[in-house]
């Protein structure tokens, strides 16, 4: 009898831990018209969080589950000027305020200790412009059947995909996608897909994965570059209108093609190169220390 009241005991004591450990928040933009535009600003310090479409009437929803429930995220939006601004800013309070550093952080264990996870749902009849600040964690961006204007992420550390489930391209022109990370790794699949005018990686520590085997519509200006990594790029059929210019040092592997030309010191080309071709790709490739690798 005693042992089943102790054992009874430890499992509501366990059940409160659990509900005190969960917390699920619910946010949404009931608006549906007086705008042309959708600017998200999404700020976490730390979390795995997943983009993509979904069948909804709302412009923006988002599902969050927090591993720490004193530590509560605000949501707001308006509409001004035609644009319907939503922010979410989700910060470590605690842990500024005890002033822990960066690379405590950054080294804390294992992916459950990113804790909080959010799902941002999309629809595909609205414009967005999409910026977020992830300290650290991890994220997914499926962009397909999405109007995109332009996407920003920024992390001090963490893994960043961003692809099309489906073979639905942005169908709009998208001005910028830019990814920069203090550490990590960016994998951009289907990267043709995003129709962006510019596209500019940056890692300071860490790997670049990049695809282009199916070929740009438009043209786009590409950087991408890697402090101390490896860079992987994978280039269309030589039919389409490629240059690259490769920034490399002595501390850097290269891996390029046989069917790329070159036309001066670093700089290369497909045979389908032209100058003036509306849907040529033009790339800065630049690598401190590590690999490039081309294909």
């Amino acid at each position: 009898m005693l042992r089943n009241f102790g054992l009874l005991f430890l499992g509501i004591v366990c059940g409160i831990g659990v509900s005190e450990a969960q917390l699920v928040r619910e946010y949404k933009t009931p608006e549906k018209q007086g705008f042309d535009l959708v600017h998200l600003n999404f700020s976490s310090y730390k979390s795995v969080t997943n983009l993509k479409r979904i069948r909804a009437n709302e412009p923006i929803s988002i599902h969050g589950h927090l591993e720490q429930v004193n530590i509560l995220p605000s949501f707001s939006h308006q509409i001004l000027d035609n644009v319907l601004s939503a922010s979410l800013q989700h910060k470590n309070v605690e842990s500024e305020n005890l002033g822990k550093s960066i690379t405590s952080k950054l080294f804390s264990g294992s992916n459950a200790d990113f804790g909080h996870s959010w799902d941002v749902g999309l629809v595909s009849n609205f414009l967005y412009h999409l910026d977020f600040n992830l300290g650290m964690g991890k994220s997914d961006f499926d962009l397909a059947n999405l109007p995109i204007s332009q996407l920003k992420v920024i992390s001090a550390s963490a893994d960043v995909a961003i692809d099309y489930s489906s073979k639905n391209p942005n169908q709009v022109q998208m001005d910028t996608l830019l990814v920069t990370l203090n550490m990590g790794t960016v994998k951009v699949h289907h990267a043709n897909y995003t129709n962006a005018k510019k596209i500019i990686l940056e890692v300071n520590y860490g790997n670049i994965d990049l695809d282009f085997s199916d070929g740009m519509s438009s043209s786009s200006e590409v950087i991408a570059a890697v402090g101390a990594g490896t860079i992987r790029l994978k280039l269309p059929p030589d039919s389409f209108p490629v240059i690259l210019k490769a920034k490399t040092t002595a501390m850097c592997r290269t891996s390029f093609p046989k069917y790329l030309r070159a036309i001066d010191k670093n700089t290369y080309v497909t045979k389908g190169y032209e100058i003036n071709d509306p849907r040529l790709l033009d790339l800065i490739i630049d690598v401190g220390v590590g690999s490039l690798s081309v294909e």
